[in-house]
């Protein structure tokens, strides 16, 4: 069921939502959270599809933040919420609520979504792109247990982490941290298997990714040794070799959803690394809602420090 509000305010938004609910019979018991989407125009489908895909392992309430600006200069004066709601199939496991906001409103984004908030409802806020450079402090952010990024969807990748690095606060966290998940899991695993300490590292990849980047200065934090940073045509991470005194531990994936893990005294086997959806890193976000200090931790680790 979908429904069209245009030049509304929060309260009709509210009222709107529950005569939804009430004609398809279905109540917001079981929603476990409100994800807020801070997007614009452009990225808008793709991140409430993700999310909306989400929502079938974590039932919520989904907004999204869409801030509208008008080219005529009279235009942008004028102040106007106009939203969509999405009720039953047409919502995933969940409601979705889209708020285009115009004008002045833009501005004082947390008080139009407030009254939207599911009530004693953890929140966890999204930016696809374009994230504001402090994201606790934001209006949106500061309303947010959970707060999530993506270093990805900014030009200047390596910048964007120095610009999280700066302003960490517990509760943030990037994509470009929940994509090196399966990474970090075999990595350590292997580690359990050689009992060799680990003398050097390096980390190859594209140039200038920042999940490369976090790999790497992970690395670095949890076995002090120096880690290198090897630049190859990619995709994303191809490869990571951790030097022992009895040979590399490797895990080799050229492209692909399959990668080559090498131990030393060990057959190389093959194992699933593939590259996850936007929906799959989601829903892994969203069942931590507490801060990640691994995550801070690299993300605030200098390569250079010495060991």
């Amino acid at each position: 069921m979908k429904t069209e509000l245009t030049d509304t305010t929060s309260s009709k938004v509210n009222a709107a939502l529950l005569e939804a609910r009430r004609a398809i019979g279905s109540p917001t018991l079981g929603m476990v959270l409100t994800l807020l989407i801070v997007t614009d125009e452009e990225n808008a489908y793709d991140a409430v599809r993700a999310a909306s895909e989400a929502s079938h392992e974590h039932p919520c309430r989904i907004i999204a933040v869409i801030k509208r600006t008008a080219r005529a200069h009279h235009l942008q004066r004028q102040t106007r919420l106009d939203a969509e709601l999405r009720v039953g199939s047409d919502a995933g496991s969940g409601e979705i609520v889209l708020l285009r906001l115009h004008g002045e409103l833009t501005r004082h984004t947390g008080s139009v979504v407030l009254p939207l908030l599911l009530p004693d409802a953890p929140v966890v806020a999204w930016w696809p792109a374009d994230a504001p450079a402090d994201v606790a402090r934001d209006p949106l952010g500061a309303l947010a247990q959970r707060r999530i990024t993506d270093a990805y969807a900014n030009p200047d990748q390596l910048g964007a982490l120095e610009d999280r690095a700066s302003s960490y606060a517990p509760g943030d966290t990037d994509l470009a941290w929940t994509r090196l998940t399966l990474w970090r899991s075999l990595l350590a695993a292997a580690l359990d298997q050689q009992r060799q300490p680990v003398t050097g590292a390096a980390v190859e990849s594209e140039a200038e990714n920042p999940s490369a980047e976090l790999l790497a200065r992970w690395l670095s934090g949890r076995l002090q040794v120096p880690v290198e940073r090897v630049v190859t045509e990619g995709p994303v991470i191809t490869r990571v070799r951790l030097r022992t005194g009895a040979g590399d531990i490797s895990v080799d994936r050229p492209q692909g959803a399959l990668a080559v893990l090498g131990v030393p005294g060990q057959p190389d086997r093959k194992v699933a690394l593939k590259i996850r959806s936007t929906a799959e890193l989601i829903s892994e976000e969203l069942r931590h809602l507490d801060a990640d200090e691994v995550y801070g931790a690299a993300l605030r680790r200098n390569l250079s420090e010495p060991e």
